[in-house]
């Protein structure tokens, strides 16, 4: 099949022929790219273009594509079967592994990020006897109705349906407040001192692009829910074993963790780790219920131990040693291309915003050029470059990126800019 005829399949088959919406490419123009393979560092198209990649599956693809020991992992696992439906060897191997780098005292896995972010407010409801729960703007946390809501008219309000088929009563009982601003969430622990469950949080936002907290705000966040009887969540399922070998050390003083992506080496997964006491809230141990057919599939966790074992101290390093490249190399062609943008990295997650400064939340990142972003996309593609298509998306940089690659990418961003904004 051609890229042509792929699309062409897919739209008369899936909603905006895609399943997942940002895959459709309509935030930035242009027809999406059927991705057929990945090697390393590279995806390729049904056409046989060949793109250096920055989307890496939106966050799993640590080591690059189809690494040889992972691939041969899910191989082996398969060919003793692909399900079970029962206890096995291979998720008490996963879970112990991630238990030595996370310090978390108990897990359950999941299927998706999702799952997991509903499953830990579930259990923080049941273990405060609370209902309300508070999130950022700009914070994503999966697809469940609690959690896809908006800000509204006021600073520190219970939120609005962000999708329809998301009743209201549901949407109501989550207060969205603005990123960054400990005062918000000091205004809102006030007007409602017993009535939070829980505050979920990305540890580092990067569903808005990156959004770099503040260590005012940190503190606050780790304080004032924990004085009024709320838990703290941190989101991990993107930073998690993305930043370090285990969490990313931005909230240690978090009650519940969700990870995800790269625990699972590229297949579905989403996990839940905290004590013991919370943990054991959970169905058959308690009374919060959670189950998922697929969970803790043998070849998920065969992928996600061959994963883990090649994160070594070392592999984070060269993470950093290349990701700083890319960083300095973008700045350098901002700078020279004389365009408004900026670059916000975290480890070897990176953001080009295309306003002068890093934003501090969402209505700043709002701020951006997504027109712009739209443009430059356009054109690193035509230059064998493939980014995430959103403005709001974070690049991933791999273990498989050397330096030919990032130099290649720098010279195809500085072309780029100047076509994104003519002077």
């Amino acid at each position: 099949m051609t890229n042509e005829s792929i699309r062409e399949a897919a739209a008369g088959l899936f909603p905006g022929g895609v399943n997942s919406p940002v895959r459709s490419y309509r935030s930035v123009g242009g027809d999406p790219v059927p991705v057929v393979r990945g090697a390393g560092p590279y995806v390729f198209d049904a056409d046989g273009a060949r793109y250096i990649d920055y989307v890496g599956g939106f966050g799993p693809a640590i080591l690059g594509h189809a690494r040889p020991e992972v691939t041969r992992a899910i191989a082996d696992a398969a060919a003793e079967g692909l399900t079970f439906g029962a206890l096995g060897p291979r998720e008490v191997e996963l879970a112990a592994a991630i238990r030595e780098a996370t310090g978390l005292e108990r897990l359950r896995f999941l299927n998706s990020g999702t799952e997991a972010t509903m499953t830990a407010i579930r259990i923080a409801r049941a273990a405060t006897g609370r209902d309300l729960v508070v999130k950022f703007d700009g914070c994503y946390h999966g697809h469940s109705d609690g959690l896809l809501v908006r800000a509204g008219s006021g600073v520190a309000t219970l939120g609005m349906s962000d999708s329809a088929g998301v009743p209201q009563a549901v949407a109501g009982l989550t207060a969205v407040l603005p990123y960054n601003d400990p005062a918000a969430l000091i205004r809102w622990f006030d007007a409602h001192p017993g009535d939070t469950a829980a505050v979920i949080v990305e540890s580092i936002p990067a569903n808005v692009g990156i959004l770099a907290p503040d260590p005012e705000f940190l503190q606050v966040l780790q304080a004032v829910p924990r004085a009024h009887g709320a838990l703290l969540i941190a989101d991990e399922i993107i930073t998690g074993f993305r930043l370090a070998r285990g969490l990313s050390g931005v909230l240690p003083a978090a009650d519940l963790v969700t990870l995800g992506k790269i625990i699972g080496g590229g297949l579905p997964i989403g996990a839940i780790g905290g004590p013991a006491h919370l943990l054991g809230l959970l169905a058959p141990e308690g009374p919060v219920y959670q189950a998922g057919t697929f969970s803790a599939n043998p070849a998920v966790m065969a992928a996600g131990l061959a994963t883990l074992q090649l994160l070594t101290p070392g592999a984070y390093q060269r993470l950093e040693q290349v990701a700083r490249h890319l960083e300095n190399g973008l700045r350098t062609a901002i700078r020279r291309a004389e365009v408004p943008a900026s670059v916000v990295r975290y480890g070897s997650m990176l953001s080009l915003f295309f306003r002068p400064e890093p934003p501090r939340d969402y209505a700043q990142a709002r701020e951006a050029d997504t027109a712009a972003f739209a443009r430059f996309h356009r054109a690193m593609r035509a230059r064998g470059v493939l980014i995430p298509p959103s403005q709001f998306e974070t690049w991933f940089v791999s273990l498989a990126h050397n330096e030919p690659e990032i130099d290649a990418t720098v010279r195809a961003a500085a072309e780029a800019l100047r076509e994104a904004c003519p002077a």
